[in-house]
């Protein structure tokens, strides 16, 4: 298991703890790889006090910052498991997340796993409805067709990925495919993540995903689910209760949502300008993460 990290020394303890927590029979985790982009803060003096406790986390340290491809890029030269977890320190597990997740790749067909991301965030702002829709709608959307990210398992036939790429795992699905492997999403396999707790931060995160996007379809002709206009007008259609939900805040994020994309298509068409070392959205880093319900982490599902 990887986890790639830049200054998470508000999260991290609580993300390695629900890792070591998993109960993920027919496997095991044999070893938890944390990779330590150019950190500043404490993140490092926090991972050396686990692994003491657990021999399996492991330390590497990259001293400069040079983009979360990079880190992965040095996890798939480390690791040695027959079957590779990536995930990012700000996030916390249910404790039955990753037997979920692995549990497919008894399939010999299947390459890559994906589970469901449910904000932990306020939504009681603007900032937390937009996202927590945004984040519903790739639920639904990954259910009709697989859109994996922030937590992936696939097959060690993925032996890098390109250093300039700034949608890492969603490459990783154009590599895995071009295999000839299927994706698979868990539903009810949770990670619990922290988001933009404001509007200027999630348009940071929109803009570089969407100049990922077409940096994707250029390298790749790989376009994901969350792109394909067709696919999200036919979720909409026959999701009532989705829109019923959220109501306005589609429309909302609807907006934003092309603020985001136009800045992308600027960067990408006209500036040039690379997302492979991302601008943090600092209000996902900013605050300690509250305890979640149940001892254990147990799954909302």
């Amino acid at each position: 298991m990887g986890v790639i990290v830049y200054n998470e020394e508000n999260n991290i303890r609580q993300n390695l703890d629900s890792i070591l927590r998993q109960e993920i029979a027919p496997g095991i985790i044999d070893e938890i790889i944390v990779i330590s982009s150019g950190c500043t803060d404490k993140t490092e003096e926090i991972v050396r006090e686990l692994s003491v406790r657990d021999p399996r986390i492991r330390l590497l340290i990259q001293r400069e910052r040079l983009g979360k491809a990079s880190s992965i890029n040095l996890f798939l030269k480390e690791a040695k498991g027959e079957i590779r977890i990536l995930c990012n320190g700000d996030l916390v597990l249910d404790s039955d997340a990753l037997r979920k997740l692995i549990e497919p790749f008894l399939d010999p067909a299947v390459g890559m796993t994906g589970m469901r991301l449910v904000p932990m965030d306020d939504s009681n702002t603007l900032a937390g409805f937009v996202v927590r829709f945004m984040w519903q709608l790739h639920h639904e959307v990954a259910r009709i067709y697989p859109k994996l990210g922030e937590v992936v398992a696939f097959r060690n036939a993925v032996e890098k990925i390109p250093e300039n790429t700034p949608v890492d795992e969603a490459t990783i699905e154009a590599i895995v495919i071009e295999k000839g492997y299927r994706l698979h999403y868990i539903s009810n396999a949770i990670a619990r993540i922290r988001t933009p707790s404001n509007i200027k931060d999630f348009i940071i995160q929109r803009r570089r995903i969407a100049f990922g996007h077409l940096w994707l379809k250029e390298k790749y002709r790989y376009i994901p689910p969350t792109r394909r206009k067709l696919l999200l007008i036919k979720m909409l259609s026959v999701n009532t209760d989705l829109i019923l939900k959220f109501k306005f805040f589609i429309f909302i994020s609807m907006f934003l949502e092309s603020i985001g994309r136009v800045l992308g298509l600027c960067d990408f068409y006209i500036g040039k300008k690379e997302h492979h070392i991302w601008m943090i959205a600092k209000s996902s880093k900013s605050r300690r993460q509250p305890p979640l319900p149940g001892a254990h982490y147990k799954s909302v599902e």
